[in-house]
């Protein structure tokens, strides 16, 4: 039987990782091969963000490259998804279910946080998407009620893939990759504190992370890639089990680690 819920947390790294995907990409792509076949996902990315729950509408969904300075590569990758009107409205009926403000862009394409991690599980880009941003002054609370509000999809055939990072901060990456410092002690360590947490059930000391973890606001000057993490908690419902699939830095500072829920 196959116990997974139908909730990822998923790491996307540096635009990068959509040619050097490695052992994380590998990890994503056997996570994807072991899921039932959803009716569509539902992507929250960090790099979408609105002052309120917006819901992606368009029935053809832009690759947007979002990023400078990386190989030109990069800038030729396509992700021709699709998307599902109907399945965009069922997002917001659930989200308003829950008493959350809600609009809707019929425009929005996806990303490079969402096109990334969708391209390594889903290379053949057969499975409706449906684009959900973040609001980064909410804070966790707030991304975890939206993962509370789209729980009941996630029972539904909707697969929910919060796309993120455990450590994400680009003073220090810049520095490193200048100067070919280490990796500071603090990735580890924040990664390691957030699994503990994760596998311990802690939810409450997770969401009030920047209150007792002095390495969060090193590894996360401004939260919104964690915000996904917390969306991905409040998705896979109560008495869900995390358990990591990948853990790993990447690019010196960047930690890759992405959790399924049983």
């Amino acid at each position: 039987m196959n116990t997974l819920r139908n909730v990822l947390f998923v790491p996307h790294g540096s635009p990068m990782f959509a040619l050097q995907p490695g052992a994380a990409g590998s990890a994503m792509s056997d996570v994807a091969a072991r899921l039932t076949a959803p009716r569509a996902i539902v992507v929250v990315s960090p790099h979408w963000e609105t002052a309120v729950p917006t819901v992606g509408t368009a029935t053809r969904l832009e690759t947007i490259h979002d990023f400078g300075g990386f190989d030109a590569r990069l800038f030729q990758i396509q992700y021709p998804a699709t998307g599902c009107p109907e399945a965009a409205q069922q997002v917001v009926q659930a989200l308003q279910a829950s008493g959350l403000p809600v609009d809707t862009d019929a425009n929005r394409g996806l990303d490079h946080g969402a096109w990334v991690p969708l391209r390594q599980m889903f290379p053949d880009a057969d499975v409706p998407v449906v684009p959900l941003s973040v609001q980064h002054h909410g804070g966790p609370v707030h991304a975890y009620r939206v993962g509370q509000a789209l729980a009941p999809l996630a029972e539904q055939g909707f697969l929910i893939v919060a796309s993120g990072n455990v450590t994400h901060n680009l003073r220090d990456w810049q520095i490193i990759s200048m100067t070919g410092q280490p990796t500071p002690d603090y990735v580890q360590q924040f990664a390691d504190w957030i699994h503990a947490q994760m596998i311990g059930g802690q939810a409450d000391a997770l969401l009030n992370y920047r209150q007792t973890q002095t390495a969060g606001s090193r590894a996360h000057p401004r939260d919104e890639h964690l915000l996904p993490l917390f969306t991905a908690l409040g998705a896979a419902g109560p008495g869900a089990q995390p358990q990591a699939f990948y853990r790993g830095i990447y690019d010196h500072v960047i930690a890759m680690d992405g959790y399924t829920f049983h």
